[in-house]
Parts: structure tokens; sequence; C-alpha cells
């Protein structure tokens, strides 16, 4: 279950998988990127910006503060730019990398309270499970980008877990 090297085995994976797959994306033109694909964001760049805002939510929720203030817009509107999207992607990376750094084993008990935009409700998960629901997310649309790049003739590197390289971003 989740855990402080759990949570930075997965944040150091989400930064070489997001590289990965940024690296292929770019190999695309915009067109391609946003050419509706039949996955349920549609495009390659409607599920990476969907990824961008879900990371952010729940990060700020681990937090305990308000998401940015563009994050209340549709999950999928918020690539104003390629170049934007890359640089916004990158930091919120670090910022995951740098939480999954100082989070506490104490932070894992007990629960985690929001409100729901999706249900519009409150909801309570224990903080364990929503750790785990922050990567297992992520692994989940990647893989949609993974065979909306492949079909796009894009070809990403490796994604399993023992490819990631030794030592990668240990600090």
């Amino acid at each position: 279950m989740a855990n402080r090297d759990y949570v930075l085995l997965m944040a150091r994976y989400n930064i070489w998988q997001n590289r990965n797959l940024i690296t292929a994306a770019s190999g695309l033109d915009r067109a391609a990127r946003q050419a509706e694909r039949g996955a349920f964001f549609g495009s390659i760049e409607k599920t990476f910006s969907h990824l961008l805002w879900g990371d952010g939510i729940w990060l700020s929720r681990f937090e305990g503060r308000d998401p940015p203030a563009t994050y209340k817009s549709a999950s999928t509107a918020l690539i104003e730019t390629w170049e934007t999207y890359q640089q916004d992607r990158a930091a919120l990376d670090r910022q995951i990398l740098d939480w999954a750094h100082r989070v506490s084993p104490e932070w894992f008990e007990g629960d985690l309270t929001w409100y729901s935009g999706m249900s519009g409700q409150s909801a309570t998960r224990p903080k364990k499970t929503v750790a785990v629901q922050l990567f297992n997310h992520q692994t989940h649309h990647r893989g949609q980008i993974h065979a909306m790049l492949t079909a796009a003739g894009a070809r990403p590197d490796a994604t399993d877990l023992q490819a990631m390289p030794d030592g990668f971003l240990e600090m």
C-alpha cells in the first residue's frame, strides 16, 4: 500500500514517462496532436491536459490548498500552446516529486476529505487510497496517450517500470 517510498518511486516514474510521451508527441504536428482519435478525451492534447488538471487537483488536495485558478475550466482546456504545456507539466512534475520527498509517514494515516466536482458533493477516502489514485490515474491516461501516439506514427520509448533507468532522479 502507499507510503513515502511508493510515492517517491511513482513520482520519479511520472516524470520519466511524461518526458517519454511528450518527446514522442513533440514529433507530431499540432494538427496530429489535436486530432480526434476516439479516446475518452478525444485527442492526444486533450488527454495530456486532463492529466495535468487531475494531477494539479490531487496535489492541491494533498497539500491542503486551492488548485490553480486556471483549473476551474474544463480539464481538457489547459493547453494554450504546446511549449507552455511542456513547461507547466515539468513544473507540476517537480512539485509532485517535491511533495513525495517531504511527505511524512504520518500523512498516510487517516482520511482526506475534499469537495468532488465530479460527484457534486464532499468525498472522504483513506489517504493511502488517494495517493494510489493519483498515480493510477496517470498510468491509465498515459496508456491512452501511448496508444494514440502509436496510431499517429510516433514511437514512445519503454513504459515498464522496471525499464526506468537506475537512479533516475534519485535525490
